[in-house]
């Protein structure tokens, strides 16, 4: 049996290890969000897949330090483009994503801790699609002003209007919500 030498798509040893834990802790924030990008958990699966195969294809040290935001751009622009190919827009309605447990779960949730989640979440799901994502790279992923920037492709002062803008917003319903 022949021992041949790494291809530059093959990752070296000691990257392997960073990999698999990458994909441990970041696959399921981003089949989160790709799924509300595409409305279908099955597609957002396939296009994780594609950008963490995109991610083993990258020479060494080409993501050095934002490999958490690269793979959030790949898979945008994945779902995107996806999206594009289909000739069709989807709204973001359903919110079943964020609303199904984690898998690692958190016992000892009170109920009403969970039912003011899911008010905010119904919150989230009625603001404009634009404001939506923002709202959740920042706040479910824990994106700054900037790599969210990066990612959509908007300004950080225009990322900040909308975060802003949303937050406002969401105060004054969940306020109303409230008796």
């Amino acid at each position: 049996m022949s021992h041949e030498p790494p291809t530059p798509r093959d990752p070296p040893h000691e990257n392997t290890g960073l990999l698999e834990r990458t994909f441990a802790e970041q696959r399921a924030p981003l089949v989160r969000y790709v799924g509300r990008l595409l409305d279908d958990p099955d597609r957002a699966r396939d296009v994780v897949q594609d950008a963490f195969l995109k991610l083993m294809g990258q020479p060494p040290g080409a993501v050095d330090g934002h490999v958490v935001e690269w793979l959030f751009t790949v898979c945008r622009n994945g779902a995107l483009d996806l999206l594009r190919r289909e000739r069709r827009m989807r709204r973001f309605e359903e919110g079943e994503l964020e609303r199904a447990p984690a898998a690692d779960g958190r016992p000892g949730r009170t109920l009403e801790a969970a039912e003011t989640q899911a008010s905010v979440l119904r919150l989230i799901d009625r603001l404009p699609p634009n404001q939506q994502e923002v709202v959740r790279l920042k706040f479910q992923n824990g994106f700054s002003y900037k790599e969210i920037s990066r990612i959509t492709s908007l300004s950080v002062t225009n990322v900040g209007f909308l975060i802003h803008t949303a937050v406002t917003r969401l105060r004054r319903d969940f306020a109303a919500e409230r008796p």
